[in-house]
C-alpha cells in the first residue's frame, strides 16, 4: 500500500515521535468515525478522511507498526444482524485495473454509484419488515421506523420479491445534477442524519433507493431488473446497462459524469450478473463487484517545504512544495498560498496535511489545513524589505525579485521573449553576474554560446531575439523598467521621449485615466529614482531611441 500511495517518502521522525503522531491521528479518526456513525455528521470530507486514513497506514507501515483494516471500524458495528452481509465493492485504480478485473468475467453490467447510505431491506410475506444500516457489513442499526416514513420505499411487495432481502443505496434525490460541476454537495451526510434522528424528519420524503443487488434473487439480470421495476424498484433497471469492454464502461462513466442525472455519484459499479449464494457473501469478499470511481476533487498530501517568492513589485508571496497527488489527471506538486498575511492566519507548516483542489482553469488550490503534527518546522520569512523599486539591480538578498522582473519583462506584453522562462532567467544571470535589469542586452553570441546547456543554434537565436528587442517601440522599454502605469493609462500617454517622462509633475500625471493623487506621486518618485535614472542612462549608452536627452 505504501509503494502504491502518493505518499512515496517517509517521516524522519524517531520512533518515539513516529508512535506519538500515529496515536494522534488514530485518535483523530476515531472522533471522525464517533460522529458519522453515532450521529450522522460528516464533520469531513470523504477526500479528507480517505486521504487521512491512507497517511495513517503509509505512517504504520514506515515504521513498522500494525496497519489498520479497511473494513469499518468498530464503531459502525449496530446491534442487527444483516440476513445477508454486504461485501463492499473492489476499488480500481484506472481503466488497465478494470481490464485486468473484467478478464474472463461475463453478463457484465454497469451502474452508477450513487452516493448515499447503503442499507439492507427485509420483505417476509409481502410486508417490509426490517430496514437495517449497512455498519460493518454483519450488523447495522435498525431503522425500520424511519424508513416507513419514506415514500420511496414500498411497505408491500409481491411474487418473488414477498420474502426477499434487498441491498441497496439510499439517496437524497436530485433534479438534474451534474456530478461534473456539482460535486458531492455532502449528500451522505444528509442522508445518514436525517436516518439517525429521533423523529421523522421531513427530509425524508426526498430519499429515494437505488436497488443493486438482490442476494439469491433471479439468475438473470433482465428479469432482476424487470421484477424489481414492477415491485417499485425502478431505478436499477433504469440506470443498468450492459458493458463486454473497456470501452463500455468508460462511455457511460463519461456519460454519467458529465449529464444530468437524479442523484449524486462517485464512479460507477461494475458487477456480473451471476453472483453466488446469500450464505457465501462476507465483508471485503465481492469479486464478483467493482467500482471505478471518479478522480477525486480534492486530494490530501503533505506540505514538503515552503519556499518565499518576491515578484516583480516586491510583494512577497508563499508558495508550498507537496507530495506530488493527480487531480483531474493534472500532476500537482506545489501550490501558491498568497500572502504572508493568508500564510499566517492558515498556521500551515512543514510536515502539515493539506487539502488541495483545482480552481478555475486547472490552478492548484489549498482549501484547508487538516493535519498539523506535534513537531513542526516554520521557516522564517525574508527579512529584507521589497518593493516597486527594488532589485532593479542584481544583489544578493534581490535574487528572487530580480529574476521575477526578468521573467515579466520577457512576457508578451513586454519583449515577447520566446523560451525564456524562470530556470533560464537564473541560468543566464547566475553565469553572466548580471549587473542590472538590461544586462542581458549587452551579451555577445560568443558569451551565450558559453552558457552551459546552450548550444551554438540556441545561442545564436536567442542573441538574435534580444537585439531585436533594441527596435521596439519606446513604451516597450518604459513598461520594462516596471513604470507602475495602469492599462487604461498606457494607452492614452503619448510620450515618446524618457525626457517627456521627467517633465510631468504629479497634476500632469492625473490627467491619465485610472491615475489618481496616490498613483501621480508614486509615478514621479519612479522616473526620478536614482537606480532608474542610472538604468535609463545605460540604455542611452545603448542607444535605445528615446532615451536619449535633447
Amino acid at each position: 500500500m505504501a509503494c502504491e500511495s502518493a505518499y512515496a517518502s517517509c517521516p524522519g521522525w524517531t520512533s518515539e515521535q513516529a508512535r506519538q503522531e500515529v496515536a494522534a491521528l488514530e485518535s483523530q479518526l476515531a472522533r471522525w468515525d464517533e460522529a458519522y456513525w453515532l450521529r450522522g455528521e460528516n464533520n469531513v470530507s470523504d477526500a479528507v478522511y480517505d486521504g487521512m486514513r491512507q497517511r495513517l497506514n503509509v505512517w504504520k507501515t514506515c515504521f513498522s507498526l500494525a496497519t489498520v483494516s479497511a473494513a469499518p471500524p468498530p464503531v459502525a458495528a449496530g446491534r442487527t444482524h444483516h440476513p445477508v452481509a454486504h461485501t463492499g465493492v473492489q476499488k480500481l485504480k484506472d481503466a488497465a485495473s478494470l481490464s485486468q478485473w473484467m478478464h474472463g468475467k461475463t453478463d457484465l453490467w454497469v451502474q452508477p454509484k450513487v452516493d448515499g447510505v447503503a442499507v439492507s431491506l427485509v420483505y417476509r410475506k409481502g410486508e417490509l419488515r426490517q430496514v437495517i444500516s449497512r455498519g460493518d457489513g454483519l450488523q447495522g442499526e435498525d431503522w425500520t421506523a424511519r424508513a416507513r416514513h419514506i415514500p420511496a420505499i414500498p411497505l408491500q411487495v409481491k411474487g418473488e420479491l414477498a420474502d426477499s432481502v434487498l441491498q441497496g443505496e439510499l439517496f437524497l434525490r436530485r433534479e438534474g445534477h451534474h456530478q461534473q460541476q456539482d460535486g458531492g454537495i455532502n449528500a451522505r451526510a444528509q442522508v445518514a442524519g436525517a436516518m439517525m434522528r429521533n423523529t421523522a424528519s421531513p427530509l425524508l420524503n426526498d430519499l429515494d433507493l437505488f436497488i443493486w443487488a438482490w442476494p439469491d434473487g433471479p439468475k438473470e439480470m433482465e428479469t432482476r431488473l424487470t421484477i424489481l421495476a414492477q415491485g417499485g424498484f425502478p431505478l436499477a433497471r433504469a440506470w443498468s446497462q450492459p458493458v463486454s469492454s473497456v470501452a463500455d464502461v468508460t462511455r457511460w462513466r463519461k456519460q454519467w459524469f458529465r449529464e444530468p442525472l437524479p442523484f449524486v455519484t462517485d464512479g460507477v459499479v461494475i458487477r456480473e450478473a451471476r453472483e453466488p449464494p446469500g450464505k457465501s457473501w462476507r465483508p471485503g469478499e465481492g469479486s464478483w463487484v467493482a467500482a471505478w470511481k471518479y478522480p477525486p476533487v480534492k486530494q490530501v498530501t503533505e506540505v514538503n517545504a515552503l519556499r518565499f517568492a518576491v515578484g516583480r513589485t516586491g510583494k512577497i508571496s508563499v508558495v508550498a512544495q507537496l507530495e506530488p497527488i493527480t487531480l483531474d489527471d493534472k500532476q500537482v506538486s506545489k501550490v501558491s498560498i498568497g500572502s504572508l498575511t493568508r500564510w499566517e492566519k492558515l498556521d500551515l507548516a512543514e510536515g502539515d496535511e493539506v487539502e488541495v483542489s483545482l480552481a478555475g482553469q486547472g490552478i492548484p488550490r489549498l482549501d484547508a489545513v487538516v493535519w498539523r503534527p506535534a513537531k513542526r518546522s516554520k521557516p522564517a520569512p525574508p527579512a529584507a524589505r521589497f518593493d516597486a523599486l527594488s532589485c532593479l539591480f542584481a544583489t544578493g538578498a534581490c535574487e528572487e525579485q530580480f529574476i521575477s522582473r526578468l521573467v515579466w519583462l520577457s512576457g508578451k506584453p513586454v519583449f515577447d521573449l520566446a523560451g525564456m522562462g524562470e530556470a533560464t532567467w537564473r541560468q543566464l544571470s547566475s553565469r553572466h553576474r548580471f549587473e542590472h535589469l538590461f544586462s542581458w542586452l549587452a551579451l555577445s553570441v560568443d558569451a551565450l554560446k558559453q552558457t552551459p546547456g546552450f548550444s551554438a543554434p540556441r545561442a545564436t537565436r536567442l542573441w538574435h531575439q534580444f537585439n531585436l528587442t533594441r527596435q521596439l517601440p519606446f513604451q516597450r522599454w518604459v513598461k520594462a523598467l516596471g513604470l507602475p502605469l495602469p492599462a487604461r493609462a498606457w494607452q492614452a500617454l503619448a510620450d515618446d521621449t524618457w525626457h517627456q517622462l521627467q517633465m510631468r509633475d504629479e497634476r500632469s500625471w492625473q490627467t491619465l485615466p485610472g491615475v489618481g493623487a496616490e498613483r501621480a506621486r508614486q509615478l514621479v518618485n519612479y522616473i526620478h529614482h536614482p537606480d532608474v535614472a542610472a538604468l535609463a542612462q545605460w540604455l542611452v549608452e545603448q542607444k535605445i531611441d528615446g532615451f536619449a536627452l535633447p
